[in-house]
């Protein structure tokens, strides 16, 4: 395994986005909405990792919910892996709780699936096939 990108919440995506990419020099992979998770997306590579910056797309997005519950700031660790179905079974069988126990589409393409905090000691882990 090894880290996918690191899910950072923001309420205003294009003054983010001139921050790590004017600022820290890092490469801007690419922007795309997520409908199905109701956020604006903009990858940056860093590294052999990415940072993953989210911005709710409306007030009903999780991202609205974490920025007002906490504020800007990190929101999840992925992990890539091989065989997502196979790692949700697996984690399920040894007791981890799961938020998606099948997966879902998210950016750039990619099937995923999140691990509840509760499992991972306060870390919001996504799984990154």
């Amino acid at each position: 395994m090894k880290i996918h990108h690191l899910g950072i919440a923001v309420a205003d995506l294009a003054e983010s986005i001139m921050f790590y990419r004017d600022s820290l020099g890092l490469e801007l992979i690419g922007e795309e909405e997520v409908p199905e998770q109701k956020v604006h997306v903009a990858m940056f590579r860093c590294g052999e990792s990415r940072i993953e910056l989210l911005a709710p797309m409306s007030p009903e997005s999780p991202i609205a919910g974490f920025l007002e519950k906490k504020g800007p700031g990190l929101h999840h660790l992925a992990i890539a892996i091989e065989n997502i179905e196979s790692e949700i079974i697996k984690m399920a069988a040894a007791g981890v709780k799961m938020i998606d126990e099948k997966p879902r589409s998210g950016a750039g393409g990619h099937r995923i699936a999140f691990v509840h905090p509760k499992s991972t000691r306060g870390v919001l882990l996504e799984l990154v096939e």
